[in-house]
């Protein structure tokens, strides 16, 4: 950073009530925060934004370490956001880690134009020059993305788009993947288009015979077919929260780290559960790569 850049790295900061301060990470850059509308123009930050940036810094602490391990391994990095949104998280994820490094790319994928405008017209202002922005579904965005990718993220990508990103992130071997998924109906649907056959075959079925039981428990069925997916296509995985309940209902966290050992009685429990919940329909989304 030049000597003009840190002076008014450091105004801009000594604007920013201290207890806000406390709040970021230490080099955060205020002035991004501002553009992102995070931060007020008077350095304040009101509930709704507390809880984002309290969400998006956290999770990039799981983040960071995986993009470290790869500048180590091969002395670049890739990742990709998909359902990214304004791109709160690759932007921050920039300005923490790769704005200072002379590698590191990001690619934001997002299927609403005119947010991808908006991003790329800030990345371009802030100079952020390998940021990149894709206006597509990660379907249609298969094509278009880099063939080396070493992260791939979706946070909150609503519906089947998590399963998208996880289709992506396995066609390309990610090294890691990092979802914090969002609703998904269409196991629930299944669930819920099966229920009187269920019901009479077995008393579990009752875990979804009322319609709010059926949505989350779809919700639960399909984050646990999402593990089994991912560990049998060789992943480590690991489940936790990402914040506390109080900040955000969707608060599952996925990682899923490669190894390339295929667990072949995660393969099989998939496939049972399939069949036990009567979901065999869904065999295609949940397909181990």
């Amino acid at each position: 950073m030049s000597a003009s850049k840190s002076l008014r790295h450091a105004a801009a900061r000594a604007d920013v009530p201290a207890e806000v301060l406390a709040e970021l990470h230490p080099g955060q850059s205020v002035a991004l925060l501002q553009a992102l509308h995070i931060l007020t123009r008077d350095g304040r930050l009101n509930q709704d934004s507390r809880r984002k940036l309290k969400q998006v810094n956290h999770l990039l602490q799981f983040i960071e370490p995986l993009l470290q391990q790869a500048l180590d391994a091969r002395g670049d990095v890739t990742l990709v956001d998909h359902g990214a949104g304004k791109s709160y998280l690759g932007f921050l994820l920039y300005d923490r880690f790769l704005a200072a490094r002379p590698v590191g790319a990001v690619w934001g994928v997002e299927a609403r134009v005119e947010l991808v405008e908006r991003s790329a017209a800030l990345a371009q202002r802030l100079g952020f020059a390998r940021m990149h922005f894709v206006a597509a579904t990660v379907r249609d965005a298969m094509a278009t993305l880099p063939t080396d990718v070493d992260v791939v993220t979706a946070l909150h990508a609503c519906d089947t788009a998590t399963d998208d990103a996880l289709d992506f992130a396995l066609q390309r071997q990610a090294r890691a993947i990092v979802v914090v998924p969002c609703c998904q109906a269409e196991v629930a649907a299944a669930l819920r288009r099966h229920k009187a056959l269920q019901l009479a075959r077995t008393p579990l079925a009752e875990l979804w015979r009322h319609p709010l039981h059926t949505r989350e428990f779809g919700s639960q069925v399909t984050n646990v077919l999402r593990c089994l997916r991912l560990e049998a296509s060789g992943y480590d995985v690991t489940v936790t929260e990402l914040v506390g309940w109080e900040h955000s209902m969707k608060n599952e966290l996925i990682i899923a780290r490669r190894t390339g050992r295929r667990k072949r009685s995660a393969a099989e429990r998939l496939q049972r559960m399939l069949d036990e919940l009567g979901l065999a329909e869904l065999r295609p989304r949940f397909a181990v790569a």
